[in-house]
C-alpha cells in the first residue's frame, strides 16, 4: 500500500511505475488521492515515445520500492486502460470505467448534486501540490460531473453529436536532438631520433719524393754548403664533419570535422482503434 507521505515523496519524481514482474512501464507522472480520506487510489504513468499519454492504474495492492512504485497488472493491461486526461480531476463516469476495467468494485460516495453517490465538499481535498509535483484530488468539481464532457469516452461524435464514430490512432513523431558526442583534439610533442648520414672528409698524409741530381736541378743542389744539418717543415691538413640543426617547417595540420548520416531505426508500441459491428436479429448488413 502507497501511504501518504510516500505519495508526496514520489509524486513528480524521476521514478517508474513497474508491473508485477519489475519490468518498465513508464515514468511515474500525478497521483490521484481520495477527497474523503486523502488517501491515494490512482497514479499515471508516462508512456509512447517522448512520454506525452499517462494511463492510470490503480494503487490497490501497490508498493513502493526505492523510488518506483510497484502495481499489481502487467504493462500491456496498463497501456490499454480507457484513456482519461489527466488534467487534476477525475469524473465519477472515469473513475466507474477505471474500476470496471481494473476489475475492481470501486467505492461507494454520496453526492447532494447528483447521483454519483458521493460527496464532494472540498475539491482540495488530500495532498497540497504547491509546486505542480503532481498530486491531484481523486474527484472533482462540486457537481462531479465536466459540463463540456457529459458522455462517456473522447469521442467527438455519439449520442449527443452525429451518427458517426471516429475511428483514432497513435502516429510516431520521431525527430532529431544535436548534442555533444565527444571531443577531438592536437596535441604536437617532441621526439628525439638519430640520422646517419655519410659525408666525404680528406686529409693529407705525407709522401717523401726522391729525385736524381740531373742538369736541371743541378745548380738548386749545389747551392748551399758542401755539408750541412738542416730541417724543412711541412704542414698536414685534414677535414672533419661539422654537424648544423636548423629547425625548418615541414607541414601544417588542423582538426576539422564532417557530418556523416546513418539510418537508424526507431521503434515503439502504437495503438489504434478498431470497429466491430453487432447486428441484433436477422438482419442484412
Amino acid at each position: 500500500m502507497v501511504t501518504k507521505e510516500q505519495a508526496q515523496t514520489l509524486a513528480g519524481s524521476s521514478g517508474n511505475v513497474v508491473s508485477t514482474t519489475g519490468d518498465k512501464i513508464g515514468g511515474i507522472g500525478q497521483i490521484y488521492v481520495d477527497d474523503t480520506t486523502g488517501d491515494p487510489t490512482w497514479v499515471t504513468v508516462k508512456t509512447g515515445l517522448f512520454g506525452t499519454s499517462q494511463s492510470f492504474v490503480p494503487l490497490e495492492n501497490a508498493s513502493v520500492n526505492g523510488d518506483d512504485i510497484q502495481v499489481a497488472y502487467d504493462k500491456d493491461k496498463v497501456k490499454d486502460a480507457p484513456r482519461v486526461d489527466a488534467d487534476g480531476d477525475i469524473t465519477p463516469e472515469e473513475e466507474d470505467r477505471l474500476y470496471a476495467y481494473y476489475g475492481l468494485g470501486g467505492t461507494s460516495y454520496s453526492d447532494t448534486d447528483t447521483t454519483s453517490g458521493y460527496t464532494d465538499t472540498d475539491t482540495t481535498s488530500g495532498y497540497t501540490d504547491t509546486e505542480g509535483a503532481g498530486v491531484a484530488s481523486g474527484r472533482g468539481n462540486d457537481s462531479g460531473f465536466n459540463s463540456e464532457r457529459d458522455t462517456v469516452g473522447h469521442d467527438t461524435s455519439g449520442p449527443t453529436t452525429d451518427d458517426a464514430m471516429t475511428l483514432s490512432e497513435e502516429q510516431l513523431r520521431v525527430g532529431t536532438e544535436r548534442r555533444e558526442a565527444g571531443r577531438a583534439r592536437l596535441r604536437k610533442y617532441v621526439v628525439t631520433e638519430n640520422v646517419t648520414q655519410t659525408v666525404p672528409v680528406s686529409r693529407e698524409e705525407v709522401r717523401v719524393e726522391r729525385e736524381p741530381i740531373t742538369d736541371a736541378n743541378r745548380d738548386s743542389a749545389m747551392a748551399g754548403p758542401a755539408i750541412s744539418e738542416e730541417e724543412h717543415e711541412v704542414i698536414l691538413h685534414e677535414e672533419r664533419p661539422v654537424v648544423q640543426k636548423d629547425a625548418v617547417p615541414v607541414e601544417r595540420v588542423r582538426l576539422d570535422t564532417e557530418t556523416v548520416t546513418e539510418q537508424v531505426d526507431v521503434s515503439d508500441e502504437v495503438r489504434k482503434e478498431r470497429i466491430d459491428t453487432d447486428l441484433d436479429g436477422d438482419r442484412n448488413r
